[in-house]
Order: C-alpha cells, then sequence, then structure tokens
C-alpha cells in the first residue's frame, strides 16, 4: 500500500508548536517533496532507497526529527557522517520565530540543504519579499534549486553571503565558533541573526541564539540545537579525552553521570566552561556498558561514572570546574538556557556569554 503523503504531511504540520502563520508556511510546502529518494538513518551501514523502502522512506519524511540526506560530502566512510540534511521541523520553525519573519522582509539563509527551510520563508515573506539562500556544494544547490522552483528563492552555490548585500534577517542552519566578517556584514540595521553557536569546535551541542545587529551584536540563546558544522569550521579528527592515558582517582561528583545527563543542565555547563570538549558516551561500568559524562582541554580530561565516581589525568582541574558550575547551576535553581546571552564583536579574538541569574561571564576564544 502506497503511503498517503499528504496525509502524513498534514499530521507533521499539526505537531508543531508555532504560530498559524508559521505553521501555514508549512502546510503549503510538503516535506516530501524536498526529501531526496536516498537518505541515511544511521551512522552506519547503507543508505535507504525511496524505491526500496517507501514505508519505511516516507516514516523518515514524516518523523519529527532531522534527516541526513548527505554523508561524508557525497563521499564514503567508515561512518555515515552528516553533510548535509532536513532539520528537524519544530527547530526549523523556532529559529523562524524567533527570526521573525514577516511579510516583506528580505531574507538570507546560510545553508540551503534540501531546500525546504527555504520554501517556508518565502511562504512568509511573500510577493513583496525576497529570500536569497546559500550553499557551499554545487551538487547539494543544484537540487535544491530545481525542488525550488516556483517559489522565488534564489539559490546561489558559494561559501558565503553575496557581497554588499544586506538583509532584514539572516539565519543560518549550519553551527560555528568564529561567526564569519561576512554573516555579520550582511545584517541591516537592528536585524536578526539566528544561528547555531557552539563555544567549542568540536562539541556534541549547537544551541541555538537568537542575535540582534548593533556595538556589539548580542542577543539571547533560545533553545538546544545539534547542528552540522559549516565546512570551513570542521575540527578534524581529534582523540578521545583520556583516550590510553592511565586515570587518577579524582574528588567525587555530587551525581552520577546519568542524572547529570537527565538534569538538562549540559547545554548551560558547556557554556560556562571555556575551551573544554564536553560530551557523553558509552563505556563500560562494572561489567556493562554504562554512559558517562566526559570532558577534555588539552591534556586535561575527566570521566564522571554513572555512581558519581570521577577519573582523569592532567594538570587542569576539570571535575572541580564542573562541579562548581554545576552547583552554581543548583544555587540560582537551575536557570534556563534562555537566562544565558551570547555577546559577539566583530573584530574580537573571544565571544562573551552571560547568565543573569548567576551574575557571571565567561570568555570563550573564538580564534
Amino acid at each position: 500500500m502506497t503511503p498517503d503523503l499528504e496525509a502524513l504531511h498534514t499530521a507533521l504540520v499539526e505537531r508543531i508548536d508555532t504560530t498559524p502563520a508559521i505553521r501555514g508556511a508549512f502546510d503549503a510546502h510538503p516535506r516530501h517533496r524536498f526529501i531526496p529518494d536516498m537518505v541515511w538513518p544511521d551512522a552506519t551501514g547503507l543508505p535507504l532507497y525511496r524505491t526500496a523502502h517507501p514505508d519505511r522512506w516516507a516514516l523518515l519524511v514524516y518523523s519529527t526529527d532531522a534527516i541526513t540526506t548527505q554523508a561524508n560530502d557525497g563521499g564514503s566512510g567508515p561512518r555515515n557522517e552528516p553533510s548535509s540534511s532536513s532539520s528537524a521541523p519544530q527547530v526549523m520553525a523556532d529559529m523562524i520565530a524567533a527570526a521573525g519573519i514577516d511579510e516583506g522582509m528580505h531574507v538570507l539563509e546560510i545553508g540551503t540543504g534540501t531546500g525546504w527551510n527555504a520554501a517556508v520563508l518565502s511562504e512568509l515573506v511573500g510577493q513583496k519579499g525576497s529570500v536569497t539562500s546559500v550553499e557551499i556544494d554545487p551538487g547539494v544547490a543544484a537540487l535544491a534549486r530545481e525542488r525550488l522552483t516556483g517559489t522565488g528563492v534564489t539559490v546561489r552555490t558559494a561559501a558565503a553571503p553575496p557581497t554588499g548585500e544586506v538583509y532584514d534577517a539572516v539565519i543560518a542552519t549550519c553551527a560555528v565558533t568564529h561567526i564569519p566578517a561576512s554573516w555579520l556584514r550582511a545584517l541591516g540595521e537592528g536585524a536578526p541573526l539566528v544561528l547555531p553557536w557552539s563555544p567549542h569546535p568540536a562539541a556534541h551541542s549547537t544551541p541555538i541564539a537568537a542575535l540582534r545587529q548593533g556595538t556589539p551584536v548580542t542577543g539571547p540563546f533560545v533553545r538546544e540545537g545539534a547542528f552540522m558544522r559549516d565546512r570551513t569550521q570542521r575540527p578534524g579528527d581529534l582523540p578521545f579525552p583520556g583516550l590510553g592515558q592511565p586515570p587518577t582517582p579524582l574528588a567525587p561528583f555530587p551525581v552520577g553521570s546519568v542524572e547529570l545527563i537527565g538534569s538538562g543542565m549540559m547545554t548551560q555547563l558547556l557554556l560556562m566552561l571555556p575551551e573544554v570538549r564536553l560530551g557523553t558516551g558509552l563505556r563500560p561500568f562494572h561489567g556493562e556498558p554504562g554512559r558517562i559524562v566526559w570532558m577534555g582541554s588539552g591534556p586535561s580530561w575527566a570521566y564522571l561514572w554513572p555512581d558519581g565516581s570521577v577519573s582523569g589525568g592532567g594538570d587542569r582541574a576539570l571535575n572541580e570546574e564542573l562541579a562548581d558550575a554545576y552547583q552554581r547551576l543548583q544555587d540560582a535553581g537551575l536557570p534556563d538556557l534562555r537566562d544565558f546571552t551570547l555577546r559577539v564583536g566583530a573584530e574580537s579574538s573571544s565571544y562573551r556569554v552571560a547568565c543573569t541569574a548567576l551574575g557571571q561571564h565567561w570568555d570563550h576564544p573564538v580564534a
């Protein structure tokens, strides 16, 4: 039986928590019209083809998750590293809302991908507005250009925005640590820049900030995110912290790794720890796989285990820094991510993250 894609699309749109205008823009552009027949459902293994598995393809397209539409820049590898995708619909809607997209606006999108986000934007700005989208991958740009026929969207194959043009809003669909000067120059007076930003180039978390043009450019974080890196800012292969190093028992943590991961504070902790990689992973624990929290900075590293014990090495007491940041969050009543702000100086070698609830700020090197 052939999946009823239109019905699936209607059901997906109804699940998006957003304004009626944004929901209507999604409704006008069904997701399945923008997803290629070949997608990558898993981190390893073969791609999935629509012709071979139409039901599973439809299930992936109309899930609430992101879909990997290209891996390894179109090549091959031991893992299917996402290099182009269709973002999760709710994340798209939240970013569009944060940018305040409305009729008549001139909008720049950085990272065209499938073209679905650009189509939604074009519906919102209408005939009086415009959407320009830049895509670094020529093949991805060409396919998106075809899918966007009739929407009025201009797709440009480029690594940076058009020189000399300014926009009422800029939305980036790829994560950066250093915000390119060309992105900032594209902002009109008071224009928003909504983008996934990560304080460390190898961090897994890329929280989304809604900045506003000014001196300096600044604004709050608005939600969690996990976006692919801008291709010009990929960190390369970095060794896993502590791999092959002899561990030393360190002071125990107030809670175990599983409780910390479930606390919803991992991104806040990342923002509070400059130059630290912070992540989660599986490691053997008492003979069984256990979810741990790991940290790394230069030669220093630390692992937090499910029972609250900590092991690590190096000359930086990462466990103490993590414990101090955790306690500050606890004492302040667990501030939301939206209580944190990002301040960007165009010529600065560091960006400032601040939290009013904590009365603190942290300077993150970005060179």
